[in-house]
């Protein structure tokens, strides 16, 4: 018995190693199926959003809801691409100007402190390359673009493929009770995770655009590329929030060389942030996710880790769904225990 225990232990602990390892060096591949995988569920999100909007009058056929969803999405990303693309070309043209904003600033603040005789402060702030920087970031932008295409290919096979998937699945467990727990199991995943990323992308959408409108009030450049980043930093828990509001902020202090300025974008960005990210959202939520914060909190530093960003994006339903499959497991069910917020999990039966 002992000696079963020990070989159930070691190749529970090679399982788990080889997982990290592939999840490492294969994230060249797994990254852009994950994302691909998040977006289907956004696009199902999306059509049954759309099937609702009939009040049951009459029914549109899933296949023709999938389609206005994806062409929805497709339209997004066009003009995301062509706002990202504009947006980076107007900042490095006028870096120079943002660069000689800096060096005022660097010798404001060294003048209020009787430091202005100090040159390796200046000649610091001098040393900061904002064009080459900004071009950078385009090179890596322009990376993702390419990921993009490849996204959209696995999307496409993915809604293909899910009109086969019941089908399979019933080939590939014939006890009828086996079979119907994993259709269970994998109806709550889908269910909690479309919930999530739902939920998720319309408060995103409210936080940018209230964002936008006090960017565009203010008079901060390139509103609309900043509203965008908020929206997507608005995915990755507790840093996403601070992130989003000190780009603008910085920004502004940049664009203006005024410090009340730039503490009025962050200030009003953080309470639209704190609104609707303490106040809106748990109760738009609810529990139905039961994840505990510092399980999140660690998630997101693992996963961050592993995939670096996207892996940011993804902590939250990764963790969910590995949630939901512990829960239904008597081996793994501790674990799901100490990874809800309040110890009640619900075991499907």
């Amino acid at each position: 018995m002992t000696i079963d225990k020990s070989i159930s232990s070691f190749f529970s602990l090679a399982i788990i190693t080889l997982t990290i390892v592939g999840l490492v060096y294969g994230k060249a591949l797994l990254i852009p199926f994950a994302l691909a995988v998040m977006v289907w569920f956004l696009l199902n999100a999306l059509a049954n959003f759309i099937q609702r909007l009939t009040n049951g009058k009459w029914i549109i056929p899933n296949w023709i809801s999938l389609t206005m969803s994806l062409l929805i999405m497709l339209g997004l990303l066009v003009l995301v691409i062509e706002m990202i693309s504009r947006n980076i070309g107007e900042v490095i043209e006028t870096a120079p100007m943002y660069q000689k904003n800096i060096e005022v600033l660097f010798g404001d603040l060294l003048e209020s402190f009787g430091l202005e005789k100090l040159p390796s402060m200046m000649e610091l702030a001098k040393q900061v390359d904002i064009k080459s920087a900004l071009s950078r970031v385009a090179g890596s932008l322009t990376v993702i673009a390419g990921n993009t295409g490849i996204i959209l290919i696995y999307v496409i096979f993915l809604l293909l493929e899910q009109r086969s998937m019941e089908s399979k699945l019933d080939a590939l467990f014939r006890e009828p009770g086996r079979r119907t727990k994993i259709h269970q199991i994998l109806s709550e995943i889908q269910k909690d995770i479309e919930a999530y990323i739902a939920i998720k992308t319309l408060l995103s959408i409210a936080t940018g655009l209230l964002s936008y409108i006090i960017l565009i009030y203010i008079g901060v450049d390139y509103s609309e590329f900043w509203a965008f980043l908020i929206f997507l930093l608005n995915y990755i828990p507790t840093i996403g929030s601070l992130i989003a509001t000190i780009f603008p902020a910085l920004l502004a202090l940049i664009q203006f060389e005024s410090f009340t300025s730039s503490l009025i974008v962050f200030v009003s960005i953080a309470l639209i942030q704190f609104i609707i990210g303490n106040i809106i959202e748990p109760k738009m939520m609810g529990r139905s996710l039961n994840l505990s914060a510092l399980v999140v909190l660690l998630s997101l530093a693992l996963w961050g880790s592993i995939w670096g960003v996207v892996g940011m994006f993804l902590c939250v339903p990764l963790t969910v769904i590995l949630m939901i499959i512990f829960t239904n497991f008597e081996k793994t069910r501790p674990i799901a225990v100490m990874l809800s917020a309040n110890g009640k999990i619900d075991k499907i039966r």
